[in-house]
């Protein structure tokens, strides 16, 4: 009697075996190559959903992000700006009061146009080639001043000053929006009033500042001193101001990045594999080849032909 060692279900069922363990060893060697569970929506069918909406706030978030470094920047530009000409004012106080301590005024007017030129300066500071205090005109250079002479010529202070009344206004995130931006006579209207009657002074009949300062001179000193405080407070005013929008800026970049990390990991607990598993997955499918394989190996060389050779 001759017992059949083999048919072609027995080769159709180890075959099956054979290619499900290769296919196994596939996906567990895939999820420990790429430490991800899929590689597309399709393999997380279950949670495609889900995914779809998280990563759409993602994108939106990171949009933020992006923007808010931008406006950092900007920002603190436009702080140098503000904390120069804030500066400047002080440096004409100071320069005042040294002259009144000394008598003497030998360098008062240079020392005055200086000042000048560096506050205008930066009034017409520029970010990413753009004017930062020329409102909507921003390829328009928003201060037009360069000297002390220019001031008593006759054109009223308004005429030195090209901005617009455009005030840019920022979306930091969802719900907040600020506004950012400051106009070049908002900051130096006062200023150019103040060097304005300073010129006036000087070319009036009791100037020029030259020489031994005069009773008229130190007495017009002396008055100007709490108006040129006034200039630095109120651009000190507008500084703070800005420092406020970076300090919110800061905050929300705070808020941005912990909602950034909270989606990034729960996008993580959906998609990243479980190395463990994983490897453990992996060694499981490759012992299965290995199985499958010798199994259809040795089936193969039970064949009936074998027998009869």
């Amino acid at each position: 009697m001759v017992t059949r060692v083999t048919t072609p279900g027995n080769y159709s069922a180890v075959l099956s075996n054979l290619l499900a363990a290769q296919q196994r060893q596939m996906e567990a060697g895939n999820r420990v190559a790429t430490q991800k569970n899929g590689q597309d929506l399709k393999d997380y069918a279950q949670s495609s959903e889900l995914m779809t909406a998280m990563r759409t706030v993602q994108t939106r978030i990171g949009a933020f992000q992006d923007q808010n470094k931008l406006l950092r920047d900007k920002l603190s530009t436009q702080d140098t700006g503000l904390v120069r000409v804030a500066d400047a004012a002080q440096a004409v106080r100071q320069i005042f009061s040294e002259a009144i301590a000394s008598g003497r005024v030998d360098t008062l007017v240079e020392d005055v146009q200086a000042q000048l030129s560096s506050a205008v300066e930066a009034m017409n500071g520029r970010y990413g080639g753009k004017y930062l205090f020329a409102g909507g005109q921003v390829d328009t250079r928003p201060v037009t001043v360069t000297s002390l002479s220019q001031l008593t010529a006759g054109p009223p202070i308004s005429s030195f000053f090209l901005n617009d009344q455009f005030q840019v206004t920022a979306k930091l995130d969802e719900a907040t929006t600020v506004n950012t931006g400051f106009l070049a006579d908002d900051i130096g209207t006062a200023m150019m009033q103040a060097f304005q009657a300073f010129q006036a002074f000087q070319e009036g009949a009791s100037g020029p500042f030259v020489g031994q300062m005069t009773d008229a001179q130190r007495a017009f000193l002396e008055g100007q001193l709490a108006d040129w405080d006034t200039v630095r407070s109120n651009v000190t005013n507008l500084a703070a101001q800005n420092g406020t929008n970076q300090k919110r800026l800061d905050t929300i970049a705070e808020d941005l990045q912990s909602r950034a990390n909270a989606l990034a990991g729960m996008l993580g607990d959906i998609t990243d594999a479980d190395m463990a598993q994983a490897a453990a997955d992996l060694q499981t499918a490759q012992l299965s080849v290995q199985s499958a394989a010798y199994v259809f190996q040795a089936l193969k060389e039970s064949s009936l032909l074998n027998v009869l050779r």
